[in-house]
């Protein structure tokens, strides 16, 4: 089980995983599109089905006919597997050492540019990825970054925790195995970052903006070895897919995630809240967090939805899972989202 599930979740080992950003489907082949249903008022579940049927490149297909038998008996399979008497944490790739204690140090006031430079340069693959940060034209000052330390007071709190966490998830998101790795890896890596920039924002007054943003990086963890199993179950696609098995296959991810961030030594408040999403209904989460997190989420399939043509950006749609929120600070959220990524 080690090998078979470190091909799942293991970082890209090669320069193919950090290819660049596959080009847009073709919106006239594509077996995603539903035209009937692309726009107007649409339901969370209709949201969330379309977004799982894209990640996981299975199709909409109206008119095929799902096998209820072989669902069943495949989402049996998908269980066993990740069955937490199974599952051998121990082939999940590990976090950079260092990266615990640097979360830590990221949230006390106390740490100056110094100490964490400190941390930081303990990990020098980190200490690469922050000096091409620092030196990009982004953050291009009139004098050189000189030194590590120079790097990190030029990032800040806000711009290290960015790196950090870019640092750390793209890779295994990004990871390459199976037929369609590549392209599900970039899909999961996109939403990725709507979700968390989504949960940044709607954290204030709510939880930790940084425990936020690591929750929306690791909610959908799982969906990526659920993509890989599949295609290792099945053998070949399926030419239609019930709703039921698109919401059974999303359930196991969402176990998935919990195992990948438990092994990872998240914070305990981003691994509670992924357990609540793995356990409870929306309407049943209790934590701050775990509200913010769904909230993110459903906001980040909307965003990623539109920007593929698979849902109008301008719809209305009906959940009560997330009015929790404010109307309007949903909607800046959703306009924040709109101008960060719409036109990447």
């Amino acid at each position: 089980m080690m090998g078979y599930w470190w091909r799942f979740f293991a970082r890209a080992r090669t320069p193919a995983a950090s290819a660049a950003r596959p080009a847009a489907p073709n919106r006239d082949a594509s077996p995603l599109l539903d035209e009937s249903s692309a726009h107007g008022t649409v339901t969370g579940g209709e949201i969330e089905d379309r977004f799982h049927r894209f990640i996981l490149n299975l199709p909409v297909n109206p008119g095929g006919v799902a096998n209820p038998a072989r669902e069943q008996s495949v989402l049996q399979r998908l269980g066993e597997l990740c069955d937490n008497d199974r599952f051998d944490v121990r082939s999940l790739p590990r976090m950079p050492t260092v990266l615990p204690q640097l979360m830590r140090a990221m949230k006390s006031d106390n740490l100056n540019g110094a100490q964490l430079a400190n941390l930081i340069r303990r990990d020098p693959v980190l200490v690469g990825e922050v000096m091409r940060v620092t030196g990009s034209v982004a953050y291009r000052t009139a004098h050189p970054v000189g030194s590590l330390q120079h790097a990190v007071v030029l990032l800040g709190q806000v711009g290290l925790r960015h790196v950090v966490s870019v640092y750390v998830m793209k890779p295994i998101l990004m990871a390459s195995a199976g037929t369609n790795g590549q392209v599900v890896g970039q899909r999961l890596w996109d939403h990725a970052e709507r979700c968390a920039h989504a949960a940044v924002f709607l954290s204030k007054g709510q939880c930790d903006p940084f425990e936020a943003q690591l929750a929306g990086l690791v909610g959908y963890t799982g969906l990526g070895a659920i993509a890989r199993l599949l295609e290792k179950e099945l053998g070949q696609p399926l030419p239609a897919c019930s709703p039921s098995f698109i919401a059974g296959c999303a359930r196991i991810a969402a176990r998935l995630s919990v195992h990948a961030s438990r092994h990872w030594d998240l914070p305990s408040v981003v691994l509670d809240a992924l357990m609540e999403h793995a356990e409870a209904t929306p309407e049943a989460m209790a934590q701050p967090m775990s509200r913010v997190l769904h909230a993110a989420q459903r906001l980040a399939m909307c965003q990623q939805l539109a920007e593929q043509g698979l849902m109008d950006g301008e719809a209305d749609y009906t959940d009560d899972s997330i009015t929790q929120f404010p109307a309007q600070l949903l909607a800046r959220c959703r306009q924040d989202l709109q101008r960060n990524f719409a036109e990447l």
